[in-house]
């Protein structure tokens, strides 16, 4: 396939990826690097790659841009930067309508369609789709940082984490929204905020055919079909399929709640929790069923709600069958069948299926009885033994 592809050309992706990286990938991984750097004791495949690796340390930049003057050391890369002053892209993804300046950029994109990773480490097996993401990945096990930050003498993998440490340094934000304003340290950054403004959503899930704006988020989404739970806490041995997820979960061994209502003093393991509990305070009821009028704090109490409504129960239980209105429901009924149970008494070590059951229990040993009668100040430590006191004065 050669470079002059027009604006309407259409490519397979899967013959793009497979026919170019495969034929890389072999090239890798079946010849022996005979050519070696004198300065860096870097090897290679091929001479040309040695002799074009070589003008990092002479410096040399031969190849200038007629329009701005700037040099570059490939005549590959002139070419790519001079389509920044045409804004020429004339290579087209028939998958999403994408258009790319560089033919290189067009064969990156198209095996976010394919799933192709083709490049993998030889030391932890893991797979990338960009051979410049492998060598990255590769640093890890090596050791290896050649990027040094001239502030701090700090050193890093890779070029574009020493950028992004230098603007944190600087404060610089350079790259700017033209839709919203928002500044970014980043251009990835940039890029990626911007399809808040477009919907673009790449990256697609072929179980069930959800999209997503990043691709880690589709990675994540993932686990839930194939059921993997790679964050494991230390504690209990309970997975988790988000990093972020252990780490709250993780509070519930430590007693950390970091999270302070400003109102009232009471303390959250989750912000989310904190911006619930606010609303209290707030009042605010941003959410209404259109079916009976009812306004909700939360989007998601709405959604149960509407449930109501169409009588729909879409989580269910594998084991037993039973179905359930929410998510939470289904995972605190799983309990059941594991005899898991993660709330434990820190004054007697006795253990519950649900916080609010530990919650409730905690209540013995304070003494605490939150929950007062209006008509006669008689006071319960539980709300539905105060309903039932209540019926005595109703008759």
């Amino acid at each position: 396939m050669e470079s002059s592809i027009s604006s309407n050309a259409k490519v397979s992706p899967g013959a793009l990826c497979d026919n170019t990286f495969q034929r890389d990938l072999q090239e890798q991984t079946g010849r022996k690097s005979t050519c070696i750097c004198s300065e860096c004791g870097k090897s290679f495949i091929r001479q040309s790659c040695l002799q074009k690796h070589q003008l990092i340390h002479t410096g040399e930049k031969s190849h200038q841009c007629s329009d701005c003057e700037k040099s570059f050391r490939e005549k590959g890369t002139i070419q790519s930067h001079q389509s920044s002053h045409t804004g020429e892209k004339l290579y087209h993804c028939s998958q999403c309508e994408k258009n790319f300046a560089l033919w290189s950029h067009f064969l990156q994109h198209q095996c976010i369609h394919t799933g192709d990773k083709l490049y993998y480490c030889s030391e932890c097996g893991k797979s990338f789709t960009l051979s410049s993401s492998l060598e990255i990945h590769q640093r890890i096990h090596t050791g290896e940082k050649n990027y040094k930050c001239l502030e701090c003498g700090k050193c890093f993998r890779d070029k574009c984490t020493l950028q992004s440490h230098q603007q944190i340094r600087t404060g610089e934000k350079s790259f700017l929204c033209s839709e919203c304003g928002e500044r970014f340290a980043q251009l990835g950054h940039l890029q990626l905020h911007q399809r808040i403004h477009t919907g673009e959503k790449l990256y697609h899930c072929s179980e069930c055919g959800n999209r997503f704006v990043r691709l880690g988020h589709l990675h994540t989404h993932q686990r839930i079909h194939t059921g993997e739970k790679p964050n494991q806490c230390s504690e209990c041995g309970k997975g988790f399929a988000r990093l972020g997820d252990l780490h709250t979960h993780q509070r519930i061994h430590t007693g950390e709640k970091p999270n302070q209502c400003l109102e009232c003093g009471k303390r959250f393991n989750r912000q989310s929790n904190l911006q619930r509990h606010q609303l209290i305070h707030t009042g605010a009821k941003p959410y209404e069923c259109s079916e009976c009028g009812k306004s909700f704090r939360h989007k998601g109490t709405l959604q149960s709600h509407r449930r109501t409504h169409t009588g729909e129960k879409p989580y269910y239980c594998s084991v037993c069958g039973k179905n359930f209105n929410e998510l939470s429901d289904l995972q605190i009924h799983h309990r059941v069948h594991t005899g898991e149970k993660p709330y434990q008494c820190s004054e007697c070590g006795e253990s519950f299926i649900r916080q609010s059951n530990l919650q409730q229990h905690q209540l013995i040993h304070t003494g605490e009885k939150p929950y007062e009668c209006p008509e006669c100040g008689r006071n319960f430590r539980h709300k539905r033994t105060l309903k039932r006191h209540r019926r005595i004065h109703s008759g």
